[in-house]
């Protein structure tokens, strides 16, 4: 069962109030993917934010694999945001249990509780400017500049 407490352990939900938590939960989709499952398909549209509560996954891009994603942690933030196809490809690599939220969901959110759905944006931002940082920091200390 998946409560509150859990959840603030995920960046999206950081700042949130059990209370506010808890009003959001039922929203919440619970999935459960098997071992090699495809998530998300490259090229293919995606409208969900995944939070990792049990599992690995791999992403990958034209058949590389660039990264492993275990629990506590998400995927899938950047097809909510701009709504064009995914750029990469996530597969179960164990049994994988995650809650999402979807583009309806964050829209039922903004009806029920502006001040929710404005933490909730404000997290998903914070959340993508991190990743993008370490992208970069990446990029840069594998790079030869000239």
């Amino acid at each position: 069962m998946i409560t509150p407490q859990t959840l603030q352990n995920y960046s999206l939900f950081g700042g949130l109030l059990e209370e506010q938590i808890e009003t959001i939960l039922p929203l919440l989709q619970h999935e459960k993917f098997a071992s090699e499952e495809i998530i998300i398909t490259e090229g293919k549209p995606n409208d969900k934010i995944y939070f990792i509560i049990e599992g690995q996954v791999s992403v990958s891009r034209k058949d590389i694999v660039l990264s492993h994603f275990g629990e506590g942690e998400a995927f899938g933030e950047m097809e909510v945001l701009d709504v064009m196809p995914s750029v990469a490809s996530i597969k179960a690599i164990s049994p994988v249990i995650t809650i999402s939220v979807s583009n309806k969901t964050l829209r039922e959110i903004y009806k029920m509780d502006i001040k929710i759905f404005s933490l909730i944006t404000m997290n998903l931002a914070r959340s993508l400017s991190r990743r993008l940082r370490r992208m970069d920091e990446q990029f840069t200390s594998t790079s030869v500049l000239i």
